[in-house]
Order: structure tokens, then sequence, then C-alpha cells
């Protein structure tokens, strides 16, 4: 029995996705290639060779990916059993058994992979047997990297003073104790959280370091969920490797009601801390539920200046809910509050996505914003009231594409984006900000800056191994 399994993108990280599954299912005696077509092509021999194929969907740019590369695999393969895992399936699983895909497996999903092979080894049935979603409790092992692209080949984290750190990455933990009603971790795992063990985390990290890596970023979708396990990781990980730095992403209000632990951060070589911001105006945060203020985000970016970590604010720019003026207003929050060097460019131009299942649904008016399911694109689509959003979106989404290939800073990308949203509104024009000509201040971060919610791009979509975006 051989399995292939398939990585399409995971924002330029070698995918734990792959490495823990293969580590399961190799253990169990069974044979297993892995292909990531964020850095690779299509193997031929690999795809006629296996028995299974599964596709690992833990984001839609990458479920967008996996689906237009099927036809691919099974022209290559008719024969093989197709499989599509991660938070993307079970939410896809009507679709997606339309396109073939015999099994489709959301949440903890290494126990049902080893069951679906072992199901398939014994000619048991091709009928799926293992719950969609499995929220079980593992014993996860640790990660089995074979075979996966080496760490250099990933996106890197650059330093303040613009060192290159070759990046790893793992995961303490999965799912989420929070409800926000835009994130897709929420249908699946329902306000619920499964840790990884600390002496599994600490094997792969150490193994990760040995290979070369310089800095590890932990994929947690919140790292503070389970705050006493998270201290204990990163105590550990400072005692055995001090000179390896490391980033998290936690949401406000974790960083505010778990301030005490923003100086062990600091100390154990936190490099940078990912918050989800998703917008300024109190309205709209309200209705994703993001459980913090505007006025907490200035919070925390006091807090942060004042312990000395460096903040990376991620948004959700454009939705049925910004208007020109709260846009221009987040631009003027962001300069007030010195973080344009600190917000990627592609978080200025980032659109809501509603996908299947999405708790936004439960709101009778946003469903009456939305047009009908769109099967190929993964979402409901949505058009703005006031078409001028509409068209900034595309006029903003332009300049950081053009910025990125004229290898423009975030200042220079910023400048643009302040001139056409003031262009847009019908106001006085409001002159570029003077501070945002001086030289620019960069913050740690990763070359990978793209996001999960971000629409995919023309070129990710075109095909494998195109790497990184750079936006």
């Amino acid at each position: 029995m051989r399995v292939l399994l398939i990585s399409t993108y995971e924002i330029g990280r070698q995918p734990f996705g792959l490495a823990s599954p293969a580590a399961w299912l190799r253990t169990a005696g069974f044979e297993v290639d892995c292909l990531d077509l964020a850095i690779q092509q299509i193997d031929e021999g690999l795809v006629a060779a296996a028995d299974l194929v599964a596709f690992y969907v833990p984001m839609h740019t990458a479920t967008r990916i996996a689906v237009a590369q099927l036809p691919v695999v099974r022209a290559i393969n008719p024969a093989a059993h197709l499989c599509f895992f991660g938070l993307y399936a079970p939410v896809n699983e009507g679709y997606l058994r339309s396109l073939g895909v015999g099994t489709v497996l959301g949440g903890e999903v290494e126990e049902g992979l080893l069951s679906l092979v072992r199901r398939l080894a014994t000619g048991d049935g091709p009928e799926q047997a293992e719950p969609v979603i499995s929220l079980s409790r593992q014993q996860f092992l640790v990660p089995d990297r074979h075979g996966l692209p080496t760490p250099d080949r990933y996106a890197h984290v650059v330093t303040a003073d613009g060192t290159l750190l070759m990046a790893g990455s793992t995961e303490a933990s999965r799912g989420c104790l929070h409800l926000c009603r835009h994130c897709p971790v929420v249908p699946v795992y329902g306000g619920r959280l499964r840790v990884v063990q600390r002496d599994v985390v600490m094997e792969d990290v150490r193994r990760q370091v040995a290979a070369g890596a310089a800095h590890i970023t932990f994929g947690d979708p919140d790292f503070f969920n389970a705050p006493r396990h998270s201290e204990t990781i990163v105590r550990a990980l400072h005692a055995e490797h001090p000179g390896v730095s490391y980033d998290v992403t936690i949401k406000v209000e974790h960083l505010l009601a778990h301030r005490r632990l923003l100086p062990l951060l600091r100390d154990t070589g936190c490099l940078y801390v990912t918050t989800a911001v998703e917008a300024v105006d109190d309205a709209t945060l309200q209705i994703y539920e993001k459980n913090h203020s505007r006025a907490d985000f200035v919070e925390v970016v006091t807090e942060f200046r004042r312990v000395g970590l460096t903040l990376n604010p991620t948004f959700v720019t454009f939705s049925p809910w910004t208007t020109l003026d709260s846009y221009a207003d987040l631009l003027r929050l962001l300069v007030e509050l010195d973080l344009v060097d600190n917000v990627a460019s592609i978080q200025l131009a980032i659109r809501l996505l509603v996908p299947a299942g999405s708790r936004l649904l439960e709101l009778a008016g946003v469903r009456a914003l939305l047009d009908p399911f769109d099967q190929a694109a993964l979402c409901y689509p949505w058009h703005h009231p006031d078409r001028r959003v509409d068209d900034l979106y595309q006029a903003v989404r332009s300049a950081v594409e053009d910025g990125a290939a004229a290898g423009r800073n975030r200042r220079e990308v910023f400048r643009s984006i302040w001139t056409l949203t003031h262009a847009t509104l019908d106001a006085d024009p409001v002159p570029v900000p003077a501070s945002l000509f001086g030289d620019p201040s960069p913050a740690p971060h990763a070359t990978e800056p793209w996001y999960c919610c971000a629409e995919p791009t023309e070129q990710q979509l075109a095909g494998p191994g195109l790497n990184r975006s750079g936006i």
C-alpha cells in the first residue's frame, strides 16, 4: 500500500500537515511519499505509483490549488483513491465528493488517515467509515519531514537589521477556544482546542534546528489558547536553543488578558507576534465577534512598545461593512501608531471570504448581502453596495502586486494606497504624511507575507511549484 500526501500551499512553511500524518503512516509500516506543490512540480511517477492520493487543504488558497490539480492526478492515475484532509475539507465535502473525492477528513486527521489506509490495504471497500470531523485527543508522534523539500527552500525570516534566518515551523496546538464568525477554524473545531504534547513539539523543533533552522514559526491559530502549555514550551525552547528565535500568533484579547507573559516572550527570543486585528471600527469587530475593540488594539500597541516586542497586525480590510471613510481611517491610524513598517502590504488588500460553514451565515443581514455559493471559488461572492469600495479594492490590490513586482518597500506601497484612497473620497485631497517619506524602520517579518484569508493570485492558481507571492 503506497500513499502520496500532497500539500499545495501553507504560507511558505514546510507543512506540519504532511509531516505529522507521514509519521503515523510510516510507523504503521506503510510507504509514504510527500509532495509540496508550493515548491515542487507534480511527480508523475509518484502519482502513478500511489494507491491513495491525499491532498492537505488547511486554507482557501490551498484548496483552490488542490482542486485545480485533481484532473492532473486523475489523468495520471485514475485508479487511485482520492482524499482531502484539513480545515477546508469538511466544509466543502459535497463539492469535493462531486469531483470524485472518496474520503474527506477534518480536525484531528491522523487517526482517520491511518484508518483509511488500513481499510484500503485490507480491501474493506472504498466507502468512508471514518468520521468526517474528528476531535479525538490524539497522542501525537514526532512529525516525519523526510522527503519534503529542505527548510532552506521555504520562506525565511528577516530580522530588523536585515539578517535572513532559515525558518522552521511546528504546531503546539490545533483548534481554538473562540468562535470568531469569519474564522475557518470554527466550523471544524467549534470552540475546542487540542494540544500537541510538549515532548513531541520539542523533538520536532530539535530536528529542524539540527537541519539548520535558526527561527521557528508556531503555526497555532492562537498560541495563548493554552498559556501554561505555551509558557512551558518557550521556556524549554530558549533553554535548549538560546540562539533560536521564534514567532507566534495571538489574539488581541489574549495579549491583554495574559500581558504578564509578554516579557517572557521577549526574553525567550520571540521576534514578533502576529495578531488578527481584522478591523479598527467597533461595529465590524462586533459582527466578527472578535471580543476586542479599537481601543484594545491601541492598548496592545502601547503595551508592546513598553515591553519591547514587535507586533505584526493583520486585517480583513475590505468587507461589506467597509466604507471609503473607514478605510481611510485605518490608514490614518496606522500612521498615527507608527505601524506602517509593521504591516505587510497585502494586509491592506485583504477581501473578506465567506466559505461554506462560516458563522457569518447565521446573521440574516449578512446572508442578504451574499450571492449564491460559488463552488469553483469555494465561497459566497459579495459585492459592496458602494461600487467605489470594490473599485478601490481592485486598485489597492493592483498597487500591492505592482509594488511587489517592482521591489518597493512597505512605505512606498503605503504611499500609493494613501493617494489612491484619498483620490476616491469626495473630499479635498489629503497629502501623504511627511513621516512616510523618511527612511523605513523594517520590522522583523517572514518573506512570505500572504495570509490564509487572502484571495489567491492568478499566479498561484496557474500551477504548482510557483513558490511564494512576495507581497
